[in-house]
C-alpha cells in the first residue's frame, strides 16, 4: 500500500507539470489509453459481477422463502389448534391439552378423588432459625409409607448429609436443598417456634423418613430424625397418587399431569369433583385445518411465483440454474407426493387429499370441497397429517426446505447459492486487481509521457532560439 500511494503521489507531480512543454494535455492523453486498454476487460468483469449479484438475490430468496415456510408450518403444527382440541366442560376440576400423540375424538367422563400428593415433615420447633442442632449426619430414606409402616424404595440410593458442629436449623435446609435429592427444605416461624420443613416429591412412590447419627459428644441431630411410626403429628401431609377415573374405570397417577389417559391427551388435575363427573370432548378443528390449508396453498403460490420468475428462460436469472430447477421438481410433485407412508391405502396419505393440486404453469389451487369430503370421511386421519412427527405434512415441507438449503449438495439451490457467493468473491478479487494494473498502466504512460514532453519542450525552445536569430540576422541584412 505504501508503495502504491508513493506511485500515486510521483504521478501527482509529472500530471501537473505535463503539457506544459508540448502544449498537449498528456495527463488527459495517458488516462484515456489506459482506459482504452482495460475497457473490455473491466466491462466484463462489471457485467459478470451485475449477475452474480442477481443470482445470489433469487436464489437467497428463494431459500429464504423456504426457510420461512418450514418454520411457520413447524409454528403453526406446535400451537397445536389443527388437531381436535381437547376441552374439560368444568375447568376447577382439569384442565386439558393436545399431547401430540394419537388422535383424539369422542366424549368422555371424567370424574377426580384425590389429587396427587407429596409428603410434608416438619421438625420439632427450635428457638430460632439460628438456633444449634447438633452435627453428624442425616440420612434421608425413600419408599413408601402406610400407617406406621414404611417400604424402603431400594432402587432409590439414600442421601446422606454431613451436619457440621455448630450447624444451625437454617444450615441444614440449606443442606438438603443443596443434596438435589428431590427433597426440599425451609424454616418456618410459627406460633411455636421455628420448625424445619420438608417437602417431598409428588407421589406415594415419593415418601420419605429422616434418620440421624449423632456425632460423639454433640448431641440434638436425633431431635430432627422422624419415622412413621414416630410422632405421627409431624406429618404434615402424606404422599400420595392422584385417583380418578375415566368413563368410570379407575386410574391412578404419581403426579397431577396426567399423559394420555384417552390418546392425544394430557390431562392437569385441579381439584377432586367426587360423585359430579365433569365431561372431556373436543373441539371442531375442521375450520382450524381449513385455515392452514388455505394458508399453505397461498405461501406456496407466493414461492412458485417467485421460482417461475427466476427460471424463465428468456429473463430469468436462475434460467440454467440446477439447485433452481431440483426446487421447482420437488414443488411441481408436492401435491401428489404420500406423506403418510404407514396410512392406510383408503385413508387420506396426500397433499391433494387435503384439496391441494399443482396447475400446469406451476401454481397451486384449493380445492375446498376435496378438504371437506376428507374430513368428513376421515377428521382423525387427516389432523393426523399436521404433527411434528417424521411425517406428515411439516416434515414433508420442512425435507424439501433442507435439501434446497444443502450447501453441500451441489445440485441443491444452497449449492448453487455457494457456488455463486464463491465466483463472486473471485471477480471481486479480479476487478480489484484490474484496476492496481491499470493504475500501473497509467503511472508508466504519464512518466513516459512527462519525458516525451520534457523534449518536445526543449525542441521547441531550440526552434524558438533559432526562429530569434534568423530573424535578427533577416534584420541586420536590411
Amino acid at each position: 500500500m505504501e508503495t502504491s500511494s508513493v506511485t500515486r503521489s510521483a504521478t501527482s507531480q509529472l500530471i501537473s507539470s505535463l503539457g506544459a512543454g508540448s502544449g498537449v494535455n498528456m495527463a488527459e492523453l495517458a488516462s484515456n489509453l489506459a482506459d482504452a486498454q482495460f475497457a473490455g476487460r473491466i466491462d466484463r468483469l462489471a457485467t459478470r459481477s451485475e449477475t452474480l449479484d442477481r443470482q445470489i438475490s433469487a436464489a437467497s430468496d428463494l431459500k429464504s422463502m423456504m426457510l420461512g415456510l418450514a418454520a411457520s408450518l413447524g409454528e403453526r403444527v406446535r400451537v397445536g389448534d389443527l388437531a381436535p382440541q381437547p376441552q374439560v366442560a368444568n375447568a376447577a376440576v382439569a384442565s386439558a391439552a393436545y399431547s401430540g400423540n394419537g388422535q383424539p375424538s369422542g366424549t368422555y367422563s371424567l370424574e377426580v378423588t384425590a389429587l396427587a400428593t407429596g409428603q410434608t415433615l416438619a421438625s420439632p420447633a427450635f428457638a430460632s432459625s439460628a438456633a444449634s442442632v447438633g452435627s453428624g449426619t442425616l440420612t434421608l430414606r425413600f419408599g413408601t409409607i402406610a400407617g406406621a409402616g414404611f417400604t424402603e424404595d431400594t432402587a432409590h440410593a439414600p442421601v446422606a448429609l454431613t451436619i457440621a458442629a455448630g450447624a444451625t436449623l437454617a444450615d441444614v435446609a440449606s443442606a438438603i436443598n443443596g443434596a438435589s435429592a428431590g427433597v426440599t427444605a425451609y424454616v418456618a416461624n410459627t406460633t411455636t417456634g421455628a420448625k424445619l420443613v420438608l417437602k417431598g416429591p409428588e407421589g406415594a412412590a415419593g415418601g420419605f423418613v429422616l434418620d440421624a447419627a449423632e456425632a460423639p459428644g454433640d448431641p440434638g441431630l436425633a431431635a430432627l430424625a422422624w419415622t412413621p411410626a414416630g410422632d405421627p403429628a409431624r406429618l404434615l401431609a402424606p404422599a400420595g397418587d392422584a385417583a380418578f377415573s375415566i368413563d368410570g374405570l379407575a386410574m391412578s397417577s404419581p403426579t397431577n399431569k396426567v399423559i394420555n389417559p384417552v390418546p392425544g391427551v394430557t390431562l392437569t388435575l385441579k381439584a377432586p369433583n367426587i360423585a359430579a363427573p365433569t365431561t372431556l370432548n373436543f373441539a371442531d378443528n375442521r375450520p382450524a385445518i381449513t385455515s392452514a390449508m388455505q394458508d399453505l396453498t397461498g405461501a406456496l403460490n407466493e414461492i412458485a411465483a417467485a421460482l417461475r420468475s427466476a427460471t424463465d428462460p428468456q429473463s430469468g436469472d436462475l434460467a440454467r440454474d440446477s439447485g433452481a430447477r431440483s426446487l421447482r421438481s420437488d414443488l411441481t410433485r408436492l401435491a401428489g407426493r404420500v406423506i403418510m407412508p404407514a396410512a392406510a391405502a383408503d385413508t387420506p396419505r396426500t397433499l391433494a387429499d387435503l384439496g391441494l393440486s399443482t396447475q400446469r404453469d406451476g401454481s397451486f389451487k384449493f380445492d375446498a370441497a376435496r378438504l371437506t369430503a376428507t374430513l368428513a370421511a376421515d377428521p382423525e386421519a387427516a389432523a393426523a397429517m399436521f404433527t411434528n412427527g417424521l411425517h406428515g405434512i411439516y416434515a414433508t415441507v420442512d425435507s424439501i426446505s433442507r435439501r434446497a438449503s444443502s450447501i453441500s449438495d451441489p445440485g441443491a439451490l444452497g449449492g448453487s447459492l455457494n457456488r455463486y457467493q464463491v465466483m463472486k468473491r473471485a471477480v471481486t478479487r479480479d476487478q480489484a486487481k484490474l484496476s492496481d494494473q491499470q493504475e500501473e498502466v497509467r503511472a508508466r504512460m504519464v512518466a513516459r509521457f512527462a519525458v516525451t514532453d520534457s523534449r518536445v519542450g526543449a525542441s521547441r525552445a531550440t526552434l524558438s532560439f533559432l526562429q530569434n536569430q534568423i530573424d535578427a540576422w533577416n534584420s541586420q541584412g536590411n
